[in-house]
């Protein structure tokens, strides 16, 4: 077989015992089929793919050999899309806007002026300026849409630009941005822009993000925030404590007697500091939501449990959330609601995840804002909040050209709450329930949601409810797709 590739030409096809003579058999030259690299610079960062000859034997009816038949293969279903994820930084990012009204500021400690009674008049926004954010934002809006790029509806922070070469979106929060997308030319080619007109920092490949730390690999993203952990543990002295297996106990003291905080500006500062942990970290949401209810009067119970939190932690800083390179473009959600969780508002708690293949991207823990009267109720209310995220990420992924194709698989663990979606009649049980919580109905009727029964055991958005035991609780994480890259401090 070696010896084909030495030569200049090889036959394709090869004739046996067949009438066509051998000169009007089409030929083919390597050079024609791939172009052979001489420089090696070129080749430096890129990855070949392999290939391989298929050899097959082609029969008359007759069953006697027609000709034999070499093809060239590559193959192809080692090729993966290369995506580029890179961080921008923007210089002086909030004196780039252009003030629309007129804005008086006294001259600067230490100016003096020529005569008295003079003022600056400001043509710019400047630091400290309530609308500096907001004209900042509408500068850089106006100047990415006139490069081609659409703001989306659903979140006014993301713009994208599609053409027939590549796909590309960016990513803006105040002076930082996060480009991502499969053409590199593009991808330097709104760098330029944005250093000609803004002066930017180019910060590289996407590895830290406002406290999130991002691993990339073949099988896909890992988002964490593990530094961000540690500084949390280490600043209240909890680096050296016994872990334990679940951030939350499951029988909670109820002392309505317990003892006030003298001075709850610690207590507040922990629970703000942990309720951004959240954002990469769903197994503390139903723990949080529960402590953060306590910020105004905290007693010392209400820090035994945020303490317990923080030992959580000492064990796994740097779980977060994977998201899988080979996940289905598929959107499902699990909601869950705990009747009457609150036992002194008797309010329930609602409870939601959704998942874009095997990947985590959206959850909630939150207590609803009215009591219900039974635990459908509680349960259709938990419907109405998950139908909501389920069309606004629906909306996103459309704008991020990856619309979803049919409904929506919702699953509910309630039999009587499946039954009251499905039921268009507003009957004796269902007739006090507030208008907005029927658009789980109306998206059911639209194709938007399908609504499926799960049992209580599949049921995975049951961790934003209640506290579980550390036997559940690992067994819910393990589903949720968390993963820790790191060993434990």
């Amino acid at each position: 077989m070696n010896n084909i590739f030495r030569k200049k030409t090889f036959i394709y096809n090869s004739y046996v015992n067949t009438s066509t003579p051998p000169a009007a058999t089409p030929t083919v030259t390597l050079d024609d089929i791939y172009h052979t690299q001489q420089r090696h610079s070129e080749q430096i960062g890129k990855t070949a793919i392999g290939c391989k000859w298929v050899y097959r034997v082609k029969h008359r009816a007759d069953g006697s050999i027609e000709r034999y038949k070499a093809r060239l293969v590559a193959k192809g279903f080692t090729q993966t899309e290369n995506w580029y994820l890179h961080r921008l930084d923007v210089n002086n990012a909030l004196l780039r806007g252009d003030l629309s009204e007129e804005v008086y500021m006294l001259l600067p400690p230490g100016f003096t002026p020529s005569s008295p009674n003079k003022v600056c008049k400001l043509r710019k926004s400047l630091y400290g300026l309530k609308q500096a954010s907001r004209q900042w934002f509408s500068k850089l809006t106006s100047a990415l849409t006139s490069l081609g790029y659409a703001q989306s509806s659903s979140d006014f922070s993301l713009f994208v630009k599609k053409d027939v070469v590549s796909f590309t979106a960016l990513l803006v929060y105040v002076d930082d941005v996060i480009l991502a997308g499969d053409n590199l030319d593009e991808i330097a080619r709104v760098k330029a822009f944005l250093d000609f007109t803004f002066k930017i920092k180019d910060l590289g490949d996407l590895k830290y993000f406002l406290g999130l730390e991002v691993a990339r690999s073949s099988a896909g993203i890992h988002l964490c925030q593990r530094k961000y952990a540690l500084d949390i543990l280490s600043d209240f002295g909890f680096l050296d404590c016994k872990p334990v297996k679940t951030p939350m106990a499951t029988k909670i003291p109820r002392d309505a007697y317990a003892e006030l905080l003298p001075d709850n500006t610690l207590f507040r500062k922990l629970i703000g500091r942990l309720l951004y942990l959240v954002s990469t970290r769903p197994d503390i949401a139903f723990a949080i939501q529960q402590l953060s209810q306590f910020l105004d009067q905290p007693t010392v119970t209400h820090l035994q449990a945020a303490h317990r939190v923080l030992r959580y932690l000492n064990g796994c800083p740097a779980s977060g959330l994977f998201f899988s390179a080979t996940s289905s473009p598929l959107l499902k959600a699990f909601s869950d609601s705990d009747w009457a969780g609150c036992p002194v508002t008797r309010r329930s708690v609602t409870g939601y995840c959704l998942f874009y293949g095997d990947s985590l991207i959206s959850w909630k823990a939150k207590k609803q804002t009215t009591v219900s009267r039974s635990s459908s109720e509680a349960e259709y209310r938990a419907l109405g909040s998950t139908a909501c995220e389920i069309q606004w990420l629906r909306s996103l992924l459309r704008d991020l050209h990856l619309p979803i194709s049919g409904p929506t698989a919702l699953f509910c663990d309630n039999n009587s709450a499946l039954q009251l979606a499905a039921n268009p009649t507003f009957h004796e049980r269902s007739k006090h329930i507030k208008i907005d919580c029927h658009l789980v109905r109306e998206k059911v009727q639209s194709g938007v949601i399908k609504l499926l029964p799960c049992s209580f055991k599949d049921q995975l958005a049951d961790i934003f409810t209640k506290a579980l035991a550390a036997v559940p609780f690992q067994i819910m994480l393990s589903k949720l797709g968390l993963l820790s890259i790191h060993s434990p401090a």
